[in-house]
């Protein structure tokens, strides 16, 4: 009976070997480099020697990167949890209640941001934020004049253009979700009395609880590692005020050539998904019956 157990798990070996290889041999590296002097040139980039905790001591004594954390924490949470998932559960609940031309071309309308590629997205989102772009020009026709949104509000338009680019996938779990209640439940809720609010928080909010940890999990996670948005709009500026956690570990591995201090800034990204996971799973096992 073992031996027939592990023949069942034979299969999975190929996919095991896989992610050891390129996911957690990376992160071990990461590890691993965060505590050297490693370096894109110099002696340290072919003898990188260890330095114990100094990285770490040198980041939580440097400005940026308690900047630089707040910064991904704001992000995270206006263009995720509340951004993401609000508008995509608003969207699905709308459909839900449409007609179905109307529910494919909204869907089809969300979508198609969600499955451009995220250069093309960046790239579509700085030409609207832009100060000579399509947002300041709308404003213009109706004789208004819009500020230099990259500039002046940086943060404001990495979250808009976030939650522009990934509600669809909000969208889509709570779409399935909603399917899936029982009409039978709401509808006697109805007869009941129950206005429309009501038996939202009341029936299908409960209902779809582990769908909504499992998108909170799932985007939060994704949002967390966003770079090329962000670098494509504003490069982290100005001035750092949008130098998310990605933005600081690739500025300083890759601009500054500290690859000691660049993996040590993505330690801490890695740890902060970790922790944000593990709170997220302990929801979803307190759900269950």
């Amino acid at each position: 009976m073992t031996i027939r157990r592990y023949l069942r798990l034979l299969p999975l070996v190929p996919s095991i070997l896989l992610l050891l290889l390129f996911l957690l041999a990376p992160v071990l590296w990461s590890f691993y480099a965060s505590f050297t002097d490693a370096s894109l040139s110099g002696k340290a980039a072919r003898n990188p020697e260890w330095v114990g905790i100094d990285n770490y001591a040198r980041m939580f004594g440097d400005g940026s990167f308690p900047l630089a954390a707040w910064l991904t924490v704001v992000f995270v949470a206006a263009s995720a949890v509340l951004g993401q998932n609000v508008l995509g559960l608003l969207i699905a609940l709308l459909m839900t209640r449409s007609r179905t031309v109307v529910s494919s071309l909204v869907g089809t309308a969300v979508v198609a941001a969600w499955v451009l590629p995220e250069i093309v997205a960046a790239f579509a989102a700085y030409a609207y934020f832009n100060r000579d772009g399509t947002l300041n020009q709308m404003l213009g026709i109706v004789g208004g004049q819009g500020p230099d949104w990259l500039y002046s509000f940086p943060l404001v338009a990495i979250v808009l253009a976030n939650t522009w680019r990934g509600t669809a996938f909000s969208m889509l779990v709570y779409r399935a979700a909603l399917a899936d209640v029982p009409r039978d439940i709401s509808e006697a809720a109805l007869v009941d009395g129950a206005r429309g609010w009501q038996r939202l928080a009341f029936i299908t909010l409960p209902l779809i609880r582990s769908s909504i940890a499992t998108n909170l999990m799932l985007i939060t996670l994704q949002t967390l590692a966003v770079f090329t948005l962000i670098w494509v709009m504003t490069a982290g500026g100005p001035a750092n005020a949008s130098t998310t956690l990605p933005v600081l570990a690739y500025q300083e591995a890759f601009k500054f050539g500290d690859i000691g201090y660049g993996t040590a800034v993505a330690s801490v990204l890695i740890l902060l998904g970790m922790v944000f996971g593990a709170v997220y799973v302990r929801l979803l096992r307190e759900e269950r019956p």
